[in-house]
């Protein structure tokens, strides 16, 4: 379970990606821009998991990514519809 140099900073880069987003999901002015910053969260959330199953070996983990993954989009679908409901 050793961690090359090209993970590291690949984890560094899932790292800051994360940072900037929860900065933006927080601070952002608008409601799509918080909306566009919770997708972006759980895509890398989604990588994370998937850096992890192969950390670790473990292909559960890949199931769970998946899953996070499709229902992600779909909640991003579901909030992207309510808010162009709300504009009409």
């Amino acid at each position: 379970m050793s961690v090359s140099l090209l993970q590291l900073i690949a984890l560094c880069l899932l790292a800051v990606g994360l940072v900037l987003g929860t900065i933006r999901f927080i601070l952002g002015p608008t409601t799509p821009d918080r909306i566009v910053a919770a997708d972006t969260l759980s895509i890398l959330i989604t990588a994370g998991l998937v850096w992890l199953a192969h950390l670790l070996d473990s292909s559960i983990y890949l199931s769970i990514a998946l899953v996070f993954g499709a229902l992600s989009f779909v909640g991003t679908v579901a909030l992207a519809r309510a808010i162009e409901g709300n504009r009409s």
